[in-house]
């Protein structure tokens, strides 16, 4: 049975796929559903949210604003395609070609991104947070470092340590993210790691004339040492919040010392 493109773009508008405000996008929103391309088609703000959009050719168009979150774009042609603050977060990326497209403050977050190219496109601005499969070159071991400070301060503990893994991947020497990891590790009861992390960061940091992270360093390590001295109810307490309130303090203002150190 062939399908009736145009009521399913009035169901689409109804349930808000399709940004009413841009109602001149239909027609070429029409001809990318009905033959899968659509080349230096205008498709500003439009809503494609969930659309399989899987091998689509969509070379040159217009993108900006438009709303792809959690779509399926596998192995779609988009060079040059301008995705500018475009919403892609939790899209399927996998194999599409984003060679020279301007990605400069779009949303790609936790999107699946293996086997993309991106050779030559604008990633200025970009939200890649969570991003599955990123390329070699693409992401900064400090864009890595910050997003784990976030999720240490939100108390997402494992994700941090993950993302700190990451950014010493790319920069081993990288004190701050190795300081920060010991703080993950600490908070998630591994003392011992706390401390590891909290030793070879001092090295770091004295190697690279930074003496007030050396400080820092040597007064979190001490800290644990503290903890690990104390009986288990008493760390539970220290590590927690609840009984520790000195040493908890000192972790607390860690992280926006780190942040100070990056500037």
């Amino acid at each position: 049975m062939k399908l009736r493109i145009l009521p399913v773009l009035t169901v689409m508008a109804t349930v808000g796929l399709v940004n009413p405000a841009h109602a001149e996008n239909l027609e070429h929103i029409q001809r990318l559903m009905s033959s899968r391309q659509c080349q230096q088609c205008d498709l500003t703000r439009a809503g494609l949210v969930f659309s399989n959009l899987q091998g689509v050719d969509l070379t040159g168009a217009d993108l900006s604003l438009a709303n792809l979150n959690r779509a399926n774009l596998s192995r779609a042609n988009l060079r040059g395609t301008n995705l500018m603050g475009a919403v892609l977060s939790s899209a399927n990326l996998s194999g599409a070609d984003l060679s020279g497209a301007n990605l400069s403050g779009a949303d790609l977050r936790e999107a699946y991104l293996v086997g993309v190219n991106l050779t030559g496109a604008n990633l200025a601005g970009a939200n890649l947070r969570g991003a599955i499969g990123i390329p070699d070159g693409v992401i900064a071991a400090q864009d890595l470092y910050l997003w784990g400070l976030a999720e240490l301060d939100h108390g997402n503990f494992e994700g941090a340590i993950a993302y700190f893994d990451q950014a010493l991947a790319l920069k081993p020497d990288f004190a701050q993210a190795l300081l920060a990891r010991g703080i993950g590790r600490f908070h998630l009861g591994d003392e011992a790691g706390a401390i590891a992390d909290g030793e070879e960061s001092e090295k770091l940091y004295l190697a690279q004339f930074n003496q007030p992270g050396h400080q820092v360093a040597v007064q979190f390590v001490a800290g644990v040492n503290q903890v690990l001295e104390a009986d288990e109810e008493t760390r539970r307490a220290m590590r927690g919040g609840g009984g520790g309130g000195n040493f908890m303090s000192v972790v607390g203002g860690i992280a926006s010392l780190l942040l100070r150190f990056m500037l």
